[in-house]
């Protein structure tokens, strides 16, 4: 694992690549916020709210989506950014040939045995996620789809407690704003 200006080096690295990637991608929330948001989100979820220095999670929190939602292979990841962030990614992308119900049953199923690595990015997206619901959810999205998402979400991350304390508070807090909410 690398220290310091080499870390913040790869670090930099991938936020380009994943800048790049996502750059013609939009959310889905009423501003259309560019999509680059999300991961630069879960950096700092991960960086500045708890506390998490693993080179390797930041680099797949910034590039969790890339393979899902673009056309980059996780060939490439591990080329770019070695084998240990490809596995990563790996146990946290859906594969989109599934049904969407599908996708979403196995995230549960599989949540409890991906690497700690991946349940830190995980968690964090989970929080990124809710905390955008509670915010700014999309505007095709009925209360009963945000409140669907909401205890979807929450099953997840339920899969995943005993990883992280802070992160899981965290989560615990987004979820009990979004569902105030709705």
């Amino acid at each position: 694992m690398t220290t310091g200006n080499a870390a913040l080096s790869e670090v930099t690295a991938a936020l380009q690549f994943a800048a790049r990637k996502h750059r013609q991608q939009r959310r889905k929330d009423p501003e259309q916020t560019p999509y680059i948001n999300h991961p630069i989100e879960l950096l700092h979820i991960l960086t500045n709210e708890a506390q998490v220095d693993d080179v390797i999670v930041l680099i797949s929190a910034l590039l969790h989506d890339t393979v899902e939602d673009t056309d980059t292979t996780l060939a490439e990841i591990a080329t770019l950014f070695g084998q240990e962030v490809a596995t990563v990614i790996a146990q946290v992308t859906d594969d989109k040939s599934l049904p969407q119900a599908t996708r979403k049953q196995l995230q549960v199923e599989h949540a409890a045995s991906v690497s700690d690595r991946a349940k830190l990015v995980k968690l964090a997206d989970k929080i990124a996620n809710i905390r955008d619901l509670a915010i700014a959810p999309p505007l095709a999205w009925s209360l009963e789809r945000q409140r669907e998402y909401c205890e979807w979400g929450k099953r997840v991350v339920d899969r995943m407690r005993g990883t992280h304390a802070v992160l899981e508070t965290l989560f615990d807090q987004a979820y009990a704003a979004a569902v105030r909410k709705n």
